[in-house]
C-alpha cells in the first residue's frame, strides 16, 4: 500500500509511472451492475438490509456456487460481508480464541497475519516453494509438532502472491486432514473465475465443515463496492450473524442490490473478456523477464499476480522497489510483506496493467540493470 501511495503521488506530480504493485483491476464494474445501481437509487430507500445480507443476493451467490462447482449450497449458509476482509475478521472471531494457532502458507496474503496477530492468534508458517508450486500440503500439516497443531488452516487459491492454483486432490487431502484433526479449513476463493486453464475447486466440494470466502472485488471488478461473502457450516451461522450485527450492521445496501447483476449473463460476458487481458500480461512477463536474467518465479495459473525471485540483484526487495520507482517509474510490491522468511529476495508483480505497459516495464528494468 505504501508503493501504491507513491504511485498516486507521482501521478499527481505528472511523473510517468507504470503500476505493477497493486492487485486491483483497472476496469470498473460491468455495465449491468451500473444500471442496477442507478435504478436502485430511485427505487429504494437503501436502508439496512438483513444483517446476513439481502436475501436475493444470498440466493444468487448460492445458486452460482452450486452450479459452478456441482455442490449443494443453500442461501441459508451464505452471509454477505463488507468485502472479503469483513468475512475474514468475522470468521476469525467466530472460530478462534485468544492464543489459538492458525497455519497459513508462506508466502501468503499479509492481511491474514496482521488480523490474526491483532486478535491474539499465533501464526504458524507453512513454508512453500517451487516443489509444491507455492501451495501448502497436507503433509506439511502432518509434519507440524504437537504444540503447533492449528485450530484453523487458511488456503488461498489462486494464491496471493504466487498466482498458483492448488490441485483439487491436494485441497481434498487438506480438507480431510482438517476434519480428522479438529481444525477449521478457511478457503480464500477471492480469485475464482480467474484461471488460465487450470481447474479450480472449492473446499465445499470436499467438506461441508469448511468456510469459503468470496468477493466481488477481483473477477467481478468491483473493488470499491465492498461486497464479499462467507459460505458457512450450520454451527457458525449464529455466531457470525451476531458478530456482523456489531461489526458492520450490514454490507452496503446499494452494493448488494448492484451485486446481484454481477452474476448476470451480460455481466459475465464482459468480465470474461478481462481474463484475456490478464493472460496477455502474464504472457508478456513469461517472455520478457527471462531475457533480462530473471528465471526463478512462480508461473501463475490464475489470479492477478506474478511472484518473482530477485535475489541475483538485491537482498533488500523493499529498498530495491523504492529505488526502481524513483529511477525508472516502475512500481513493484516488495516481497517482505508476503513472506517474512525469504521475502527480502522476492517481489510481487501485478497482471492488471495492459500488455504494452507490462512489456515497457520489463524494457525499462532491463535497461536499468544493464547500466
Amino acid at each position: 500500500m505504501q508503493m501504491l501511495d507513491i504511485v498516486h503521488r507521482r501521478r499527481r506530480e505528472g511523473k510517468d509511472t507504470i503500476m505493477l504493485c497493486a492487485g486491483q483491476p483497472t476496469t470498473g464494474a460491468p455495465g449491468a451492475v451500473l444500471e442496477a445501481a442507478e435504478a436502485s437509487l430511485h427505487a429504494s430507500t437503501l436502508g439496512y438490509t438483513e444483517v446476513v445480507g439481502d436475501r436475493d443476493l444470498r440466493e444468487t451467490v448460492a445458486s452460482w456456487h452450486s452450479s459452478t462447482y456441482g455442490v449443494e449450497t443453500s442461501a441459508d449458509n451464505v452471509v454477505i460481508t463488507t468485502g472479503s476482509s469483513g468475512g475474514f475478521v468475522a470468521s476469525f472471531l467466530a472460530v478462534l480464541d485468544h492464543g489459538d494457532t492458525v497455519a497459513l502458507s508462506c508466502p501468503g496474503y499479509p492481511a491474514y497475519r496482521n488480523i490474526l496477530e491483532s486478535l491474539g492468534a499465533r501464526v504458524v508458517d507453512l513454508v512453500c516453494d517451487e516443489s509444491t508450486r507455492f501451495q501448502p500440503t497436507a503433509a506439511m500439516l502432518d509434519a507440524l509438532p504437537v504444540e503447533d497443531k492449528p485450530k484453523a488452516v487458511i488456503v488461498t487459491s489462486p494464491g496471493n502472491p504466487s498466482g498458483t492454483i492448488i490441485d483439487p486432490a491436494e485441497l481434498e487431502r487438506i480438507a480431510r486432514w482438517c476434519e480428522d484433526n479438529g481444525a477449521v479449513l478457511i478457503s480464500d476463493e477471492d480469485y475464482h473465475g480467474m484461471s488460465f486453464g487450470r481447474p479450480l475447486a472449492t473446499a465445499r466440494q470436499f467438506s461441508d465443515r469448511a468456510i469459503v470466502v468470496g468477493t466481488l472485488s477481483k473477477y467481478y471488478s468491483m473493488t470499491g463496492w465492498r461486497i464479499g461473502w462467507l459460505i458457512l457450516p450450520d454451527e457458525l451461522l449464529t455466531p457470525v450473524e451476531n458478530l456482523q450485527a456489531s461489526l458492520a450492521l450490514c454490507a452496503p445496501a446499494i452494493s448488494q442490490v448492484a451485486g446481484r447483476a454481477a452474476f448476470s449473463a451480460a455481466a459475465r460476458a464482459e468480465l470474461d473478456g478481462h481474463i484475456t487481458h490478464y493472460a496477455a500480461a502474464r504472457r508478456a512477463l513469461l517472455e520478457e523477464l527471462p531475457k533480462i536474467g530473471f528465471t526463478r518465479f512462480a508461473e501463475p495459473d490464475g489470479g492477478l499476480y506474478f511472484w518473482l525471485d530477485v535475489s541475483d540483484v538485491t537482498d533488500d526487495s523493499e529498498a530495491w522497489c523504492h529505488e526502481l520507482v524513483d529511477a525508472i517509474g516502475v512500481a513493484f510490491a516488495p516481497g517482505i510483506d508476503f513472506d517474512p522468511v525469504h521475502g527480502h529476495q522476492w517481489v510481487r508483480l501485478s497482471l492488471c496493467a495492459p500488455e504494452d505497459q507490462t512489456r515497457e516495464a520489463c524494457r525499462r528494468l532491463g535497461a536499468y540493470l544493464g547500466r
